[in-house]
């Protein structure tokens, strides 16, 4: 089940399981809807405590095979986890990736986005109880914001939970910030949701220094 980083258009998504009421720790289900379609993200609060602590991991595409550690880290993050069935759907359209963080063979946590013309959109993102605070999310968060291109996809844009203060404070440590409230915005809940933007920092010009004659 691998999916190619290449461009598509926006599309149309199945719809995808209610969630219940955010969790406590870790992160929140969260059902999302938007242009009428049913979506889902879930967000881990996962800030290592200084560079050391951070674990090395290999970020990659994720593939068929690795499906049932993803849902096993899904089951244990989320109260109400998508199914096999939810991911597979999900991962057929032509502009949803996955990727997954591996740490000594293992899978340690996922990500899903979607690809859109001028935009990436975080789904779906969990780390495994056991490796969190180790910096794992704050790599993976990176990697994805390595594909962004001020010619193309220029930025990231994710939904969370109005009571999700965890994800909030991880994602604004990362550059992220809450540019709307979505009123009303789950289907489970009459909870809001913040919409938040990742943009790069433009890079600094660098001044032309004049050319000395000869002479």
């Amino acid at each position: 089940m691998v999916k190619a980083d290449s461009p598509a258009a926006e599309g149309q998504k199945s719809p995808l399981p209610s969630r219940g009421p955010p969790l406590a720790l870790g992160g929140s289900p969260a059902t999302v809807r938007r242009s009428g379609t049913q979506k889902n993200i879930r967000e881990c609060c996962d800030v290592a405590t200084s560079e050391r602590d951070r674990l090395r991991i290999h970020v990659r595409w994720m593939i068929r095979r690795d499906m049932p550690e993803v849902l096993a880290v899904e089951q244990e993050a989320f109260e109400f986890p998508w199914s096999e069935e939810d991911f597979t759907r999900c991962l057929r359209q032509r502009n949803c990736i996955g990727m997954v963080a591996e740490a000594d063979d293992s899978v340690v946590a996922f990500m899903i986005y979607e690809l859109h013309r001028n935009r990436l959109h975080v789904l779906n993102f969990a780390v495994r109880r056991s490796h969190r605070r180790l910096g794992i999310g704050t790599q993976m968060m990176g990697k994805l914001a390595g594909k962004l291109t001020p010619e193309r996809r220029s930025r990231i844009l994710l939904e969370v939970r109005e009571r999700n203060l965890p994800a909030q404070l991880f994602f604004r440590s990362l550059g992220y910030r809450a540019i709307s409230v979505l009123k009303d915005f789950y289907q489970d809940t009459t909870e809001d949701a913040y919409l938040m933007q990742f943009v790069p920092a433009a890079e600094p010009a660098i001044e032309a220094q004049p050319r000395r004659m000869a002479g």
